[in-house]
């Protein structure tokens, strides 16, 4: 959730925006069920879609899978390296499984919304994994230039963008990290995948650390940025949150988060209004209080259209909301583990004994996710980890700030990147912390 609001926004305008993903969602996108895949230069997958006999303008949502499709397609016509969109099979689930994204009404197979860049041949494969409400349109600013040195990957979590979007039934915290632990070993397992470079953003950062503690034989080095489950109430980034949770407008907002009532909800029940809801957020967001680079008139539009599409979809995924976070977006079960006082540096340290694979922390200079929980961690870990700040940059560093935050992940692998002049050496204007 972005709790960073502008000044003159009160408190009470949190419910419109609630969500930057866990930072985005108001910006973001939960898909569509069942989908078409798409190529700007390549291979076209398409995949029959059901239609509503009502013309859009009597519908009281105006959206369907079609636009969904199409304004993911019309996002990403900005990027000029050829991509190839599928969806990706990973499966229906054994007799008797207990995983709960098996578990629907629908025995269908489910498909996880692929799409690959064209690279040089022998690049390291880079997989992006988007945050709370977003999908892998939000990278549509770095494609072009990570294609360069990586092959690109980026996917739609189970539930979001043009994945399959399956009822949720997850009932505890447990149950729904393995809804996106699980269902992203089963699109590895499809696509024959192995020592790729895994980036998540927010909670995407929050499943991406969750899965290289599960596989780590899979990940060659991990990219968190702005992540998820670092944060905790002490830090005094967090203050804030805490003290406006005290409040009658803060308990109102804490109780319909633990109503499980997502942003998503609200832009649905405002129908045709919807629409300009969203515009007014991603113009604000992306346009007058972008802290770096601002998004031009048709990188805006384009976006806004896809947010509504994806925003306005079926619930799915969006519905993990309560049993990952608690109200202010602290994990519910950090990576960040503190057990207290007295036993505070053993759980630290047996977390950082967990942590197997090499990793760069990202966070923009404003980012309303604080570092200092990621410096905590860093003091444990025996693995190689870094910290780095994008000037310029909130909590969508690569979308505030793309030019900085591609030096910071070229950096971050520069170990196994064909090396450059200076490649050991700072990119300028970036911090380490």
């Amino acid at each position: 959730m972005s709790f960073r609001l502008p000044h003159r926004h009160r408190w009470s305008n949190l419910l419109a925006t609630m969500s930057e993903e866990l930072s985005a969602a108001a910006t973001a996108a939960a898909a569509a069920a069942a989908s078409a895949a798409t190529t700007s230069t390549s291979t076209v997958v398409t995949k029959t879609s059901s239609k509503s006999l009502w013309p859009n303008v009597l519908r009281w949502i105006p959206t369907s899978t079609d636009h969904i499709i199409a304004s993911e397609k019309r996002l990403l016509s900005i990027v000029k390296t050829p991509y190839k969109q599928e969806n990706v099979n990973i499966g229906s689930g054994p007799p008797g499984s207990k995983v709960r994204w098996f578990r629907s009404t629908s025995d269908d197979a489910r498909f996880i919304n692929t799409v690959t860049f064209d690279s040089k041949e022998d690049s390291p494969t880079l997989v992006m994994i988007h945050g709370y409400g977003a999908s892998q349109g939000f990278f549509f600013r770095n494609f072009d230039a990570l294609s360069k040195h990586f092959r690109v990957i980026a996917i739609d979590q189970l539930g979001w963008g043009g994945s399959s979007r399956p009822d949720f039934t997850c009932k505890s915290t447990e149950e729904t990290e393995a809804w996106f632990i699980d269902s992203f070993e089963a699109w590895r397992r499809s696509k024959n995948l192995s020592n790729f470079v895994l980036l998540g953003h927010s909670f995407g950062g929050y499943v991406a650390a969750k899965y290289a503690l599960k596989h780590p034989e899979h990940i060659k080095h991990l990219i968190l940025v702005g992540s998820a489950g670092f944060t905790s109430e002490e830090d005094s980034k967090s203050e804030r949150i805490v003290r406006f949770a005290a409040t009658w407008k803060g308990a109102v907002i804490k109780h319909l988060w633990e109503s499980n009532f997502t942003p998503q909800k609200l832009i649905r029940g405002f129908g045709p209004f919807g629409p300009n809801m969203v515009r007014k957020y991603t113009t604000a967001r992306f346009g007058a209080y972008s802290t770096g680079q601002v998004l031009t008139a048709e990188e805006s539009g384009l976006l806004t259209d896809y947010v509504y599409h994806t925003l306005a979809a079926k619930a799915s995924g969006e519905l993990c909301l309560k049993y990952i976070f608690a109200f202010g977006a602290f994990a519910r079960v950090p990576l960040l583990k503190r057990c207290g006082d007295s036993t505070h540096k053993i759980c630290l340290i047996i977390i950082a004994s967990e942590w197997k694979v090499p990793t760069t922390f990202i966070y923009g200079h404003d980012d309303w996710m604080s570092y200092e929980g990621a410096q905590e961690a860093r003091k444990y870990m025996k693995v190689p980890c870094e910290i780095i700040r994008v000037p310029q940059g909130g909590h969508f560093a690569f979308i505030d700030n793309p030019a900085g935050f591609h030096d910071a992940v070229l950096y971050g692998c520069r170990g196994f990147l064909p090396r450059e002049q200076d490649s050991d050496s700072l990119p300028e204007g970036l911090i380490s912390a």
